[in-house]
């Protein structure tokens, strides 16, 4: 430990680097960091491409132009405008054809969200969004919150000093658009809705664009704009009929427009009369209470029917995805094709303008066309061949989702499957960024295949497909998606008795409880797994819920029976002849003496796990024994031996790239440049520590991360500044429930509070600090409590 002097020299020589990375301040009644200067990167382009041919619509064009201009008043705060129309009417092709007009007024990106509001399927939820723009934005996966309010602050965060237009198409409900609004000026928020999201303009202070049909003149304008160069006798006349059974609508005039296209001899006269008697078929087989709604399924029908056997099969099996956008291999899935003569159909399905292409390799269909597509295949299609082509595109998932998980999260994704046929469509992996890249693609689609299995009683693909997101998921801290899988797979697989499978949901659920900080769920959930593996006779079941468990009981400081659980799961996999579960109970048991302070007694298992971990070549839990390592030797009063172990686990993390990991590495460097005075150090890896935890959302570790800054801070004699850490993080540990750290913290609080000579407050802190550490008895509870004895209060 370093003397005195050391740290007043240290104090004075605090280096510039880490006032500009590390400051303190107050704000909203909380301490936040302030980072210098962002991390270098390429704008988000995700516009959508342009619309070919685009026409009309001056005046909408020119009332964004104005209210961009600033020439409305208000103008100058962060402006959000919505265009509203009825389905069809062109309201995403005026959106982003004029975003891609003024896209060199956004010069820090532009960002576009289908929200899928009236998709037959689920719409998008503002924290998906929210995901998919902070990665879009630079903010790796491991680091995006797990809670709509923390990940909408973030996003915030990102956006503030930037100059970014976001479009959000399709938007249902104000509920979907308000947490992605920006909280600063320069940003803009475009949004597309059927409804007039009335409460973005009152509250808000949103614009509205109504969005009316086409004229006559404007319908017939746009078809001649779109068959110019191979149409050129087309009467005016015969345009306006065909204008008018497309309802002047630009949607079904687009497809209209591609129909005639594809006949070029074909007299208009002819063409109209065939529209007119797919109008009166369509009119005989539905209400006809909804004139614009009629007229533009009758040009879908009109323009299917046009099809290709092949083109028009492929078509309304699409409509059975679960997702709102695929790829061509899913799309070979569904429609049970090679590949490359399935690309070839959704270029054909692309030129008719009933399916979009998003980006390289995906496509979606317009909300509408979806719905007409599921309703051609349920109408078209045997029950037998419709699930038959779910079940393909479900249990390609599944095993395209094992196939990544072994590279993205190879120590969990051994789970076998049980009673789910196999997919030779499944996808394999050359390395972890391309199975990154696929995931990070298909994270919604994922979601949606679980809700799909279970919703067509498909419960073993269901909760098998939870199962094998459940590593990947913990890897990440995707609470939102992880949780949301995993109750949805509990039902499922309770529905099919199978036992071996509710216990290894249940298990997920626990992880993820107890993850999120919501540990006594946790131990809930893992103790019914554990009930479920011991009636199986399933001793590795046992052992991982029996770990599990432990690790619950260790975070909350019941150290003799996390040690005893662990020392179960060390005889069980010495009986196992299990080398991992030997390394993991050896590690474990090692922390459980960490925090007793038996340094000596963890050092032996530490090594021994060490050993072991090496040679099953497992970076990451290597990692994490020389971190154990690392406080062993502090411990001993070693910071030189301490260091150099934690550097060696901060540099596997560097190849690894976990923040949970370095996060938790990086608390144990900055305690370790604390005993060698090294201050500013200290405050950089704390900083990025909690950075870190913030961003997986473990609120117990974050605060942890804050309370060793307060600490760094009062070795430096800056106590008010540690004063306000400290608060911080009791804050969080009280709501957390955590008595033991509440106590910790208390006491470093008072120490802050009487070195700026309030005494006042920080009796009553001291007070209650040993109220609370009377329930723990082990030596660093005697430490505290002989530490708050010497105030004389007591």
């Amino acid at each position: 430990m370093s003397d005195q002097g050391k740290g007043a020299e240290s104090q004075n020589d605090l280096s510039g680097q880490a006032h500009e990375v590390v400051q303190a301040g107050r704000i909203s009644g909380g301490v936040h960091f302030h980072r210098a200067g962002r991390d270098k990167q390429d704008p988000p382009r995700q516009l959508p491409a342009d619309v070919r041919g685009f026409v009309n619509r001056t005046e909408g064009i020119e009332y964004l132009d104005l209210i961009l201009s600033g020439s409305e008043p208000g103008s100058r705060a962060a402006v959000t405008c919505v265009i509203a129309g009825t389905a069809g009417v062109g309201k995403t092709s005026l959106a982003v054809h004029w975003a891609h007009r003024v896209a060199e007024s956004f010069p820090d990106g532009q960002l576009y969200a289908n929200l899928r509001g009236y998709d037959p399927g689920e719409p998008a939820t503002a924290g998906e969004v929210l995901d998919y723009f902070l990665r879009a934005l630079g903010v790796p996966a491991g680091s995006i919150p797990s809670g709509l309010e923390p990940r909408a602050a973030l996003y915030r965060s990102r956006l503030a000093g930037r100059r970014v237009l976001i479009v959000l198409d399709n938007a249902a409900t104000v509920g979907q658009v308000r947490p992605l609004l920006p909280g600063v000026a320069g940003c803009m928020v475009l949004i597309t809705s059927r409804g007039r999201l009335s409460g973005l303009v009152a509250r808000d202070g949103a614009y509205r664009l109504p969005l009316a049909l086409l004229t006559d003149q404007q319908a017939v304008e746009l078809l001649r704009r779109a068959t110019a160069g191979h149409r050129s006798a087309d009467e005016t006349g015969e345009l306006e009929e065909l204008a008018g059974l497309c309802a002047r609508l630009p949607l079904a005039l687009r497809i209209a427009a591609e129909r005639a296209l594809a006949r070029p001899w074909t007299p208009m006269r002819n063409l109209v009369e065939d529209l007119r008697d797919e109008s009166g078929l369509w009119d005989a087989l539905t209400a006809g209470d909804d004139d614009e709604s009629d007229a533009v399924r009758t040009v879908f029908a009109w323009s299917y029917r046009a099809l290709s056997d092949d083109t028009s099969r492929l078509f309304r099996l699409l409509g059975l995805h679960p997702g709102s956008e695929f790829s061509s291999r899913a799309a070979a899935v569904l429609g049970d094709l090679p590949v490359g003569r399935t690309r070839r159909l959704l270029d054909d399905l692309v030129g008719a303008h009933l399916l979009e292409q998003s980006q390289p390799d995906r496509y979606q269909f317009h909300d509408l066309l979806r719905l007409f597509a599921t309703d051609q295949a349920h109408a078209e299609e045997s029950l037998e061949t419709c699930r038959a082509g779910v079940r393909r595109i479900l249990t390609w998932y599944l095993h395209t989702v094992k196939a990544a998980a072994s590279l993205l999260a190879p120590e969990g994704a051994s789970f076998p499957l049980h009673g789910v046929e196999g997919s030779d469509k499944a996808l394999g992996f050359a390395d972890r960024e391309e199975a990154e890249h696929w995931f990070r693609q298909e994270a919604g689609n994922l979601r949606a295949a679980v809700s799909a299995a279970a919703r067509t009683d498909m419960d073993e693909l269901a909760w098998h497909l939870s199962a094998a997101l459940f590593p990947v998921y913990a890897n990440r801290n995707q609470f939102e998606d992880w949780i949301g899988t995993s109750t949805i797979a509990l039902e499922a697989v309770r529905r099919t008795d199978d036992r071996r499978g509710e216990a290894r949901i249940l298990e997920s659920l626990g992880k993820a409880r107890l993850q999120s900080s919501r540990r006594s769920e946790g131990i809930g959930f893992q103790t019914a797994a554990l009930a479920i593996y011991r009636d199986l006779g399933d001793r590795l079941g046992e052992i991982t819920s029996t770990n599990a468990i432990g690790l619950a009981h260790l975070r909350g400081r019941e150290l003799d029976r996390a040690l005893l659980l662990f020392e179960q799961v060390h005889a069980i996999a010495v009986e196992l002849g299990s080398d991992y579960w030997v390394a993991m109970s050896c590690n474990n048991s090692a922390n459980v003496y960490l925090e007793r302070d038996q340094f000596h007694e963890a050092l032996g298992r530490l090594h021994r796990a060490l050993e072991i971990l090496r040679r099953l070549d497992l970076p990451a839990y290597v990692g994490d024994a020389l971190r154990g390592l690392s406080h062993a030797h502090r411990g001993l009063r070693e910071p030189r031996k301490a260091s150099v172990l934690i550097e060696e686990a901060i540099r596997i993390d560097q190849e690894q790239r976990n923040p949970a990991w370095e996060a938790h590495w990086l608390l144990e460097q900055s305690r370790v440049h604390m005993d060698l005075g090294e201050f500013s150090e200290a405050l950089i890896c704390c900083q990025r520590a909690a950075a870190h935890q913030r961003g997986i959302g473990d609120r117990g570790r974050e605060a942890w991360a804050l309370d060793a800054t307060g600490e760094v801070y009062q070795r430096l004699d800056r106590h008010e500044e540690a004063a306000g850490f400290h608060k911080v993080a009791l804050k969080v540990f009280r709501e957390l429930g955590d008595s033991w750290n509440t106590a910790v913290v208390l006491n470093h609080l008072a120490d802050a509070l009487q070195a700026i000579g309030a005494e006042g407050e920080a009796e009553p802190l001291w007070r209650e600090a040993m109220a609370l550490v009377a329930e723990f008895d082990d030596p660093r509870a005697n430490r505290l409590r002989d530490r708050i004895r010497s105030t004389g209060l007591f």
